[in-house]
């Protein structure tokens, strides 16, 4: 039985993870390149349109947003990486906030790392994840923009990246295969948190 979201409430942004929510509700973070299609994926797990506020103009994310999920857990949407354009002293602070809140955030339960399926691994991407595993941050990938690309392509370009993975990791971590649009995932990701949270 999928987890049914009956309410998705906006409760704040912060700079810091020090500063956000306090009551101890497990986090479900979810964090990516810019462009990568956090936004819509966020907002097609929650059944909101725009729960997460979407752009064409990437790196809109500043802040550690928190929306409280049936009143049970949190979703977390994280500031992009990788985004160039921002120039040194606000890299240098989104990184800061950025690793602040993945390795000292008790809260955070899982880290969803969203990856566009239509790309060969990037060496930023590669990076962070490397960064997560060393630092034994719970993490799962989550590739996104499946519909981009034929139905007949998305298994072998996922595999393709898992490969590059393996060379360096004994055991992959879990991932998913999603689209915002064809809502393809949307069940499973919901299924590993609800079986999260039962865990607890």
């Amino acid at each position: 039985m999928t987890m049914n979201i009956t309410s998705a409430t906006y409760i704040g942004s912060k700079p810091n993870h020090t500063q956000c929510p306090t009551d101890g509700r497990p986090e479900y973070a979810f964090i990516g390149r810019s462009n990568v299609g956090k936004s819509s994926l966020i907002n097609a797990l929650t059944g909101r349109k725009n729960l997460a506020l979407t752009s064409s103009t990437p790196g809109k994310t500043m802040c550690i947003n928190h929306f409280l999920i049936n009143e049970q857990w949190y979703l977390v949407d994280l500031p992009g990486y990788g985004y160039a354009q921002r120039g040194k002293s606000a890299m240098e602070k989104l990184k800061t906030m950025i690793s602040g809140y993945v390795l000292e955030r008790e809260q955070l339960t899982c880290l969803f790392v969203l990856i566009d399926i239509r790309h060969d691994p990037q060496k930023v991407d590669l990076a962070f994840l490397h960064f997560l595993g060393s630092n034994g941050v719970p993490f799962a990938i989550v590739f996104t923009k499946a519909d981009k690309l034929a139905p007949s392509k998305v298994k072998p370009a996922a595999e393709k990246y898992l490969d590059v993975l393996r060379e360096e990791w004994e055991e992959l971590p879990p991932y998913f295969i999603t689209s915002a649009t064809s809502k393809l995932g949307k069940d499973e990701l919901l299924d590993y948190i609800e079986n999260i949270n039962k865990s607890l």
